[in-house]
């Protein structure tokens, strides 16, 4: 992509309306636009973050089994009826009527839509145990919407539910998904703490909240310090290894780690001192076993292996993709913008020109997007006709991994300039080794 031709609106100043980091820096690169409060419409560069990450959370859901489906955002309030929710969920449902008056809802999760599903189709536990998962947006009627994406009405997330014929092959899909979540998240550069919370809305007796540590997370949080010293690493998982998931499960969630909803002073202050550590956290996931809740409500059940119809035992397991957005931003910026992990960034490598309309330069530029073009990557090749400082604040600003500078200067010497995002380190190197470099990080 050429900067001359892309759509990336960035703004010099704060906006005034925006309270932390990354709401902020999205605004200001050219990320989002709000449509109305708490609602954003997803420009190109926003968007292309928003699908790195979704692809991130498909290929770790495929690796572990589950399904991907698509349900619809408008539902019918009668299912919710059934399983009893629909007078329970509060104000920040947004319940609509449709032309012929039927009440119907703005999907803020799907537990009784993907229940209506299975008990449609599945009669025998020989089809299961079945996991199945959606990426769709949806809406929550906050009352005070604020954060940017952080804290917005409408978000695009990752929902899945799991359906098991006993409770011990259901925490088995329970474990599943926690391995599954920490492998997502640091493919994305995040450090994303299990915490035991509390199950609100949905229901249930376990579950776990994924948060990155944060100054302006919403929540508070308490935890042993060991715990930020755990990595999942290039492991390899078999996933239908009860034991294998089970342990790492234990590994991750054994040591103290808890919102404040479900905060045990006397629990915490077996911790070590020097390791108790009260912070701030933002939510970017949440997994649930919440047993035959909706199953029994619904008639959701099968046949087990002695012919009895018993009631299925469930969970529901969810990514805040579009809140990883700024929770990625929120942990890794400077004074001068973004910075990306290479697993997210929208593109692979900036390239710049310092001199414009220069024959020896266009070319050289030119030879390096077609190279690593050539070679899978995604470069921006900023083409303007700008001065060097405000390409390089906007570079800045949009916070790429790497960027090749490109003057007559250098050209003279044989070389480039490859500059570090993260690190602020340049190295002064021939094209071809500039380039194989940047494909190196890739790989």
């Amino acid at each position: 992509m050429r900067l001359s031709r892309y759509f990336l609106p960035v703004l010099k100043e704060n906006p005034a309306e925006a309270q932390i980091v990354s709401h902020r820096l999205m605004l200001r690169a050219g990320m989002i636009k709000q449509s109305a409060a708490g609602i954003y419409s997803w420009l190109p560069l926003g968007l292309k973050v928003l699908k790195n990450i979704e692809n991130i959370v498909h290929e770790e859901q495929a690796k572990a089994g589950h399904l991907a489906m698509l349900m619809p955002t408008i539902q019918s309030a009668d299912l919710w009826r059934e399983s009893g929710r629909y007078d329970d969920y509060g104000e920040e449902m947004l319940r609509i009527k449709d032309r012929h008056g039927r009440d119907m809802l703005f999907t803020p999760t799907a537990e009784e839509l993907i229940t209506d599903i299975f008990r449609g189709h599945v009669t025998s536990y020989k089809d299961m145990p079945l996991t199945m998962y959606q990426i769709q947006w949806k809406f929550r009627d906050e009352r005070r919407p604020r954060f940017g994406v952080m804290r917005g009405r409408e978000f695009y997330m990752k929902d899945g539910y799991n359906f098991d014929l006993t409770k011990e092959d259901a925490m088995h899909a329970y474990n599943r998904h926690l391995v599954s979540y920490l492998r997502t998240y640091e493919r994305m550069g995040l450090q994303a703490i299990p915490m035991r919370a509390d199950s609100g809305p949905i229901g249930g007796d376990d579950t776990h909240e994924f948060l990155v540590l944060a100054e302006t997370g919403e929540s508070e949080v308490f935890y042993d310090s060991a715990v930020t010293d755990l990595t999942f690493g290039d492991r390899d998982i078999n996933y239908d290894d009860k034991a294998q998931c089970q342990s790492i499960m234990e590994e991750f969630t054994t040591k103290y780690a808890r919102t404040d909803e479900t905060h045990d002073e006397a629990l915490f202050s077996e911790v070590p001192q020097e390791r108790r550590k009260v912070a701030r956290g933002i939510e970017v996931g949440q997994i649930f076993y919440f047993g035959t809740k909706y199953s029994e409500a619904m008639g959701a059940t099968v046949q087990d292996g002695d012919g009895k119809q018993v009631p299925v035992h469930m969970g529901s397991h969810g990514i805040g993709v579009s809140r990883l957005v700024g929770a990625i931003i929120e942990a890794s910026h400077d004074d001068k913008g973004i910075i990306w992990p290479e697993g997210v960034t929208p593109f692979h490598c900036g390239i710049v020109n310092l001199k414009q309309g220069d024959a020896e330069a266009d070319a050289a530029c030119e030879d390096l997007y077609h190279q690593l073009t050539k070679a899978g990557l995604e470069p921006l090749y900023d083409d303007r006709n700008e001065r060097a400082g405000g390409k390089f604040a906007t570079m800045d600003l949009i916070g790429l991994p790497w960027r090749l500078t490109v003057g007559p200067r250098g050209l003279k010497n044989g070389v480039v300039e490859l500059t570090c995002r993260k690190t602020g380190e340049s190295e002064e190197l021939t094209p071809q080794a500039a380039i194989a470099k940047v494909i190196a990080q890739y790989n």
